[in-house]
């Protein structure tokens, strides 16, 4: 069986560690690899390596990087279907999907490698008589990434493109569920040019997490995932002076109107609810159908969701792959039963899914549950899964009220034909991206992603403008330099233009 090892200073190694942890393929719920997880000793040889490698690159010229940069870009477009097959292998999302995910992650590459144009300065003239002052931004050091399993190559593409082109090196540690895609990632760094040491991956669990957030070379963590550890890593990181962007986990609603379309609607809700097998921050996993819409938009949704087809991800007639575990499926399985036992009202029901050919495959159909009440777990819990509960609400205000008293506040949408409502929701809403007859709104690479509330830890969003400002810091510069013929005026009085 194959044995994935880190990738330190330009090279795989299998590190000082004896410990592996499994790697399966879902939709057969067999194990395909093992994977290497770091010792605290492989964390600190991946922090020294990319030390080592800042001391040059942060002096790299911005002509360099971005040539690395654009030759980056250009290989991951032209392999785009390997890493798909990676991902998909490991994940379990459909080939088509998982080809999106890496076409999003390139938008970020795209907008790193305007990296000259983003960390232009500023310069003021003559500020004072004989006194110029100017801004320059700076990169930090080594910065780390602390990945999910449920994008295993866009996510990571939010953080290192931007870091690296910012001047900075970078550490990422991976999902273990699904770490093969970061692998292939370096070794197309490698073949762009970028040097030895820029670019580690480590591969791990808790242990290799503490040990990123408690080394003292590096100076900046980014992280995606579920909200307690997004909370934990926060807490930890930043008691030690580290930077730390922190996103968390989501419950996004969907408000439906009356008014809406709804063939429209229905069908981006299950697109929305069951792509990627529910398994996205971003995903719609509850709806609120306010007042007459209810009835005929579960029809619809019911019907859409029982017409989904349920496969392995290389087959190209599947447009829902399985969830990433058996530990996963037994939980998703698990919420919807409590659904029903609370007394919500199962319309579609995807437990005890089995797929001809994979029967041991870690597979949940999409599920459809009305009636939900906000104290019920399958609402209160964030399932990850293809899961979507169905809130009944009477009006727009009571509707907008229930999202502002949910603790998340990653995304949301609404979906209605009436401008006046869908301009009163946008601005009463606290989350921080909003949709308008986009189920899921996230924004392109040139703006920056993060939510509000639980969902977010530290101030800034991750990539665009927002990323650039996490990966640098600032520095203003004073000068002067003046023509010496008469004896210096310096005063102790506090300096003032003049």
């Amino acid at each position: 069986m194959a044995t994935i090892e880190h990738w330190i200073g330009g090279q795989f190694t299998a590190g000082t560690s004896t410990r592996r942890g499994p790697v399966f393929n879902p939709a057969t719920g067999q194990q395909q690899h093992e994977v290497v997880l770091a010792s605290t000793a492989d964390v600190d040889a991946a922090v020294r390596a990319a030390a080592t490698a800042f001391e040059e690159w942060s002096q790299a010229s911005l002509s360099r990087r971005t040539k690395i940069l654009f030759s980056f870009r250009e290989l991951v477009n032209a392999r785009v279907k390997e890493l798909a097959e990676i991902i998909s292998d490991e994940h379990g999302k459909v080939l088509s999907d998982a080809a999106g995910e890496v076409q999003r992650g390139l938008e970020v590459i795209e907008f790193a490698c305007g990296i000259p144009q983003l960390l232009k300065g500023s310069y003021s003239d003559q500020a004072s008589t004989g006194v110029d002052v100017f801004s320059f931004r700076e990169p930090l050091g080594v910065c780390a990434g602390i990945t999910p399993f449920n994008f295993p190559a866009m996510v990571p593409m939010w953080m290192h493109p931007v870091a690296i082109a910012c001047g900075n090196t970078f550490v990422l540690k991976p999902s273990e569920r699904d770490p093969s895609a970061s692998n292939y990632v370096a070794g197309l760094w490698r073949e762009a040019g970028l040097p030895d040491g820029v670019f580690n991956v480590v591969h791990g669990d808790k242990e290799a997490v503490d040990a990123i957030l408690e080394h003292p070379e590096v100076v900046a963590v980014s992280f995606v995932g579920s909200t307690p550890i997004a909370r934990y890593i926060h807490q930890k990181a930043t008691a030690a002076g580290k930077r730390v962007q922190a996103l968390g986990g989501a419950k996004n609603h969907a408000i439906v109107l009356p008014d809406a379309d709804l063939d429209f609607t229905a069908g981006h809700l299950t697109a929305a609810a069951f792509g990627s097998a529910g398994e996205r921050c971003m995903a719609i996993s509850a709806a609120v159908a306010v007042g007459a819409a209810g009835d005929p938009l579960m029809e619809q949704v019911s019907r859409m969701a029982s017409e989904v087809v349920v496969g392995p991800g290389r087959d190209p007639r599947s447009e829902m792959g399985p969830v990433v575990t058996a530990a996963a499926k037994q939980r998703i399985e698990s919420l919807i039963g409590s659904g029903e036992q609370q007394g919500a009202k199962v319309l579609v029901d995807g437990r005890g899914l089995s797929v001809p050919g994979h029967e041991d495959g870690f597979f949940v159909g999409p599920t459809v549950i009305d009636q939900v009440q906000t104290s019920m777990d399958v609402y209160t819990e964030e399932i990850f899964g293809p899961v979507l509960s169905v809130v009944r609400a009477d009006s727009v205000e009571s509707a907008i009220d229930l999202i502002n008293s949910n603790p998340y506040g990653n995304g949301t949408a609404i979906f209605t034909n009436n401008g006046e409502a869908a301009r009163r929701f946008q601005r009463g809403v606290k989350v921080g991206m909003i949709g308008i007859n986009v189920p899921i709104p996230v924004p392109m690479a040139y703006y920056s992603f993060g939510g509000w509330k639980d969902s977010l830890f530290g101030e800034q969003h991750i990539h665009g403008p927002e990323g650039v400002s996490f990966y640098t810091r600032a520095k203003v510069v004073t000068s002067r330099w003046p023509h010496v013929t008469t004896p210096a005026d310096a005063s102790l009085h506090f300096p003032t233009a003049s």
